[in-house]
């Protein structure tokens, strides 16, 4: 944890996974501040990740769940013939439209979550051989956001810190006007 998460209200469990959803967005927003598309796609390390995939991944990932605990398909389908574009701009795509897209997206997970009668309201696990046929709840989802958005946000630490050496902290410090 970069950021400090501030004390939920007593009971409010939904409010607490929101907030530290939210503070790992934050972390892997941060690291793409100042930087063109072209240093964003860049890919300075052995792997094939880059900061601009990262955010359209992790933007994805998180409609498509919140899709899923809706009984609808997530907006982007995704097989073996185009999971490769998750992780890449393609088209007329930019780091900004996709963090604007991860705008409605975050919008979307906070209104369904706050409407949704409980947090032991269950969805079905998609139909994938990785996943067993189970139901999860809304805080399992909330749960499995947290992870994945956070596990990015590491690696993005890391490729950002590659690009040009900022760290997450001198990124937060830049994030609320210090440089």
């Amino acid at each position: 944890m970069v950021m400090h998460v501030p004390a939920e209200a007593h009971g409010d469990e939904r409010g607490a996974l929101l907030a530290f959803l939210d503070e790992a967005r934050g972390g892997l927003r941060r690291t793409v501040l100042g930087l063109t598309d072209e240093q964003a796609s860049s890919r300075p390390s052995a792997s094939e990740l880059s900061l601009a995939g990262l955010v359209k991944h992790v933007a994805e990932v998180e409609q498509g769940w919140v899709a899923r605990a809706k009984g609808v398909d997530p907006a982007v389908a995704r097989d073996e013939s185009n999971w490769h574009e998750c992780f890449v701009l393609v088209g007329e795509e930019t780091v900004k439209s996709q963090l604007a897209y991860w705008d409605q997206v975050q919008e979307e997970t906070e209104e369904f979550i706050r409407s949704a009668p409980d947090m032991n309201t269950t969805f079905a696990l998609p139909e994938a051989p990785w996943f067993p046929k189970e139901r999860v709840s809304l805080r399992w989802l909330l749960l499995r956001l947290i992870s994945e958005v956070d596990r990015h946000a590491g690696h993005a630490d890391i490729i950002r810190e590659s690009l040009d050496g900022k760290t997450a902290f001198e990124l937060i410090d830049e994030a609320q006007g210090g440089n």
